[in-house]
Parts: C-alpha cells; sequence; structure tokens
C-alpha cells in the first residue's frame, strides 16, 4: 500500500535528520505524504491503494487534483510530484511495481523570475535609519545574506568557527549548506565583515556560539516587507532576494566569473547558476558601451560610421 511505503520512507527520514537530511527535508515529505492522502480519499474514497494499481492515469489525475483542489501552482506541484516519484522508485525498486507509472510522464519546471536588488536598492537599506532595533537587526542580517550569498537557514546555524582565515590571510566564511551538503567557501567583503563586528558581542548569539541572533523565517519575512516599504522599493522583499542579490548585482555584474559564483553559492551544478545570467542584461549593455567608447577613442574619426558594402 503506498502511504504505507511513504509513512516507512519518512520515518527513516526523521530518524536521520541532523545527520543527512534536514528538518525542512523531512517537512516537504509529510506534507508530500497529507496531500496524497487527501487525494485518495477525495478523488478515489480511498484510505489507502495498492502499489499495483499506480498507473500513468493516477499521475495524471493527482497533478490535476494538485493544482485543482490544492491550488498549488505548477512548480510546487512538480516538487510534490518528485517527492511521490522517490516513493515509486522505491516500490519498483523493491520489486513491487513491474511498470514504472511514471514513465513517459514530465516533470518539467517553468523558469521563474528571479528577483534582485540593484545597488540603488541595496544602499537605500543600508542607509536608512530605523526607529527599532528590531528591523536594524533584520536590516543587518539580510545585508550579509546579500554580501555571502547563504541562504535563510545557513546563516541561522553559522557558528564563529565557521568564520576562518584564508588561504590570502583575509577572513573567510566555510560552511557545508543544509540544503545539499555542499560546502561553500566564500571570501568576506568588508560589508559583511562590518556586520560580524557589529554583532561579536551580541548575547543571544554570544550564548550559542552562534554568528548572528538570526530570528524565525517568518519574522525575518514580515520584517523584510516593513523594510522595503520604509525604503521605498516595490518588489516583493523575501530572504532569498538576498542569496539572488550576491549572485547578481554583487559578484556577476561586477565581472566575477560564473564558475566561482557557482562554488559560493554551494551549487552542485554549473546550471543552477546560469539561470542568473538572464537577469544581467544590463551589464551587458554597460560593458558593450564601455568598448565602444574605448574603440572611439583609440581610434577616433574611424569609427562612426560603418562603410558601404558594394553589391
Amino acid at each position: 500500500m503506498i502511504l504505507e511505503v511513504f509513512k516507512k520512507h519518512n520515518e527513516q527520514i526523521a530518524a536521520l535528520v541532523g545527520q543527512e537530511y534536514a528538518a525542512g527535508t523531512l517537512e516537504r515529505y509529510e506534507t508530500a505524504l497529507k496531500h496524497t492522502r487527501y487525494f485518495l480519499e477525495s478523488k478515489y474514497k480511498l484510505p489507502d491503494i495498492d502499489v499495483t494499481k499506480l498507473n500513468f492515469e493516477f499521475i495524471s489525475e493527482y497533478e490535476f487534483w494538485l493544482k485543482s483542489v490544492r491550488k498549488c501552482g505548477h512548480n510546487t506541484t512538480m516538487k510534490y510530484l518528485s517527492n511521490f516519484k522517490k516513493i515509486v522508485r522505491r516500490c519498483i525498486n523493491y520489486g513491487w511495481i513491474q511498470r514504472d507509472p511514471f514513465t513517459g510522464y514530465k516533470l518539467n519546471k517553468k523558469e521563474v523570475n528571479r528577483v534582485a536588488l540593484t545597488e540603488t536598492e541595496i544602499k537605500a537599506i543600508s542607509e536608512k535609519d530605523f526607529n527599532t532595533n528590531r528591523l536594524t537587526l533584520v536590516r543587518d542580517i539580510f545585508l550579509f545574506s546579500c554580501y555571502t550569498g547563504l541562504a535563510y537557514i545557513d546563516v541561522k546555524k553559522l557558528k564563529r568557527s565557521d568564520i576562518v582565515t584564508g588561504v590570502d590571510g583575509e577572513k573567510w566564511v566555510i560552511t557545508n549548506r543544509q540544503k545539499t551538503d555542499t560546502t561553500s567557501r566564500i571570501p568576506l567583503l568588508l560589508p559583511a565583515i562590518t556586520i560580524l563586528q557589529k554583532y561579536e558581542s551580541h548575547g543571544n548569539a554570544l550564548n550559542k556560539d552562534l554568528v548572528l541572533p538570526v530570528l524565525s523565517n517568518q519574522k525575518m519575512n514580515a520584517y523584510l516587507k516593513e523594510i522595503a516599504d520604509l525604503c521605498g522599493i516595490k518588489k516583493e522583499l523575501s530572504y532569498h532576494i538576498a542569496r539572488h542579490t550576491f549572485a547578481t548585482t554583487v559578484t556577476l555584474s561586477n565581472g566575477v566569473p560564473i564558475e566561482t559564483v557557482s562554488k559560493m553559492l554551494g551549487h552542485t551544478n554549473l546550471k543552477t547558476t546560469q539561470q542568473y545570467a538572464k537577469i544581467l542584461d544590463l551589464k551587458n549593455s554597460k560593458d558593450m558601451l564601455n568598448l565602444k567608447i574605448k574603440l572611439q577613442q583609440s581610434t577616433p574619426g574611424q569609427i562612426k560610421t560603418c562603410p558601404k558594402i558594394p553589391v
């Protein structure tokens, strides 16, 4: 029975949280299990279903149900189906299913327009004086991620021992990403170092040997929306935008090679980093403009018009 297999899988994930899996991974699979249970009850009026009954039609109906009943977006639906596919693969590996019900089924995600802050917006947030300490704290932690590329969970668990002296004699962050368990090695920029120094004696962080006193993700995102309003920023500000900002505005736009950015972000595949390249049309335009000016200055009067090509 598929829910039995799903439940057993989640129990094993739960036992390894903190070792091989993040708590967020377990949470996603638990949510996927609930969706599967509700789907069976809603569509088939069943408490569970034999794994041999799974087929292409079942997967298609599940997708439709997630989108129509649960109101999940396309990419979120694909994520839940991907979770479900892992359970199906387990059944196949055990020999309980002879034909993969996902054969011919495409789990394609749609491209997402990733939002990043501009230099002007970063400056507006950096220079804004807030009346409350909570907004100042959230602003500083958010900016730390803008200058390091670290995701929320990785900043939250960042320990003082993760700040080390690199091969160049400067301060680096060397830490394992919780999401992928890959190592991020990031030379610290001056704004990030300044933020670390500001909170090095903060009681809440000091008592736990943490670098920064990070609030819950829910509170951080709620306060960031407040910060956006106070700074006149129209974008829907969330913590993850800091990671996008590091990838584009802070690094790629300033000529840092995409391979280097990929390693600092802890990506396991360069294609994941390349998704930011489309945001860089402005940099390409600026670079070409500089080239045009340089060519005009080096050969004055010769690159004003293109010569006619005889027909």
